[in-house]
């Protein structure tokens, strides 16, 4: 006998070749139903959070970690340019993945252009414990705002960036719309998709298993999406290890209540931002970020990136180094065109909806 899981399509982030059961779009994946019973029978019944605990030191940065002030120290990621550095650009990566394998590769565009390039790894992914355990969306906001506040501190003088990459987009709208953070903020596939845009089956398959086996960890050997269209960065990045592969349903449930809260945010997000996108996106669909974009305030200082070519990883994309300039450009000058014309391009996507 088989039962039909709903594949998630939207919700993973990471390069690994083979995405995870859980819910979003509607494609169907075949599990026969004594390995789900098993499955189900191994785990968890409660629900697990791992939200900021109490205030116990000082937030500090060290040379490989920042420190919040519940005393979690979450790992941190650099690469500096050879001389002193005209800006700081602190990234955000996606679900699953970690601070390394979202800004190692690009990394050197960013230090040849004197940029001082941060990471960290978010509270439950790679070495942050506790590892898979979603902490909540306040506090990933939170820590954000903690961290700008400390490259602020260790650069001073010097304009600091924020950049996230889907699931770190979101984080990044969210924790703008609460507290000014940085110069400005760049969204990349932004995880921008909230409960609303998901279909009714998809909807009641999360809160059932979310009600009934929230600590059931889910994954799959399908390949079904291609988040890169740089397979060697893609197979590179998949067989590291920090990058979580079975993710618990109550951590997929938690990543939807982080994009509903960055969707209704939208309105109150008037930061500086770049927001950038890519037409081969297969994880994040276009119409939620047509949505999304058309719900920021009117007159803010945010501009759209779109790249016919880009898919999910723009970065890591085999164009990537365009979206790496584009990025630069925009951190120089956030009013003159984008050397790639991904501005232009994005004109012409938006006033064709």
């Amino acid at each position: 006998m088989l039962l039909l899981i709903v594949l998630c399509q939207g919700v993973m982030d990471q390069p690994y070749p083979a995405p995870y059961l859980i819910v979003m779009t509607m494609k169907p994946l075949i599990m026969p139903r004594r390995a789900l019973l098993a499955g189900l029978a191994l785990a968890g019944c409660a629900e697990a959070r791992a939200p900021m605990g109490p205030v116990v030191t000082r937030p500090a940065v060290l040379d490989d970690a920042l420190v919040m002030a519940d005393g979690l120290r979450l790992p941190l990621h650099a690469w500096r340019p050879d001389g002193p550095p005209r800006a700081v650009m602190l990234a955000l990566h996606g679900m699953n993945e970690y601070g390394r394998s979202f800004a190692e590769d690009a990394a050197p565009w960013f230090t040849a252009a004197g940029v001082a390039l941060y990471a960290y790894d978010q509270r439950g992914f790679g070495g942050a414990a506790p590892r898979g355990v979603w902490p909540g969306h306040d506090t990933l906001a939170q820590d954000a705002i903690t961290a700008a506040g400390l490259m602020r501190a260790r650069h001073p003088g010097l304009p600091v960036f924020m950049m996230g990459e889907s699931m770190g987009g979101a984080v990044l709208v969210l924790a703008g719309s609460k507290a000014p953070m940085a110069d400005g903020l760049v969204l990349s596939a932004p995880a921008l998709r909230g409960r609303a845009s998901l279909a009714w089956q998809a909807r009641l398959m999360l809160e059932t298993l979310n009600a009934l086996t929230p600590g059931l960890a889910l994954s799959s050997s399908a390949p079904v999406f291609r988040p890169t269209d740089n397979l060697d960065a893609w197979r590179r990045w998949s067989r590291d290890p920090q990058l979580i592969k079975a993710t618990r349903v109550d951590a997929v449930a938690g990543l939807v209540d982080l994009m509903d809260a960055a969707t209704a945010a939208l309105p109150r997000f008037t930061a500086p931002a770049l927001v950038l996108y890519g037409a081969k996106d297969e994880l994040v669909p276009p119409k939620p970020i047509r949505l999304a974009l058309g719900q920021l305030p009117r007159g803010a200082a945010q501009r759209v990136a779109f790249y016919p070519e880009g898919h999910h990883m723009l970065l890591r994309d085999l164009g990537g180094a365009a979206v790496a300039g584009d990025i630069l450009a925009w951190m120089a000058d956030r009013d003159a065109p984008l050397p790639s014309g991904a501005d232009r391009a994005a004109a012409t996507w938006l006033g064709s909806a």
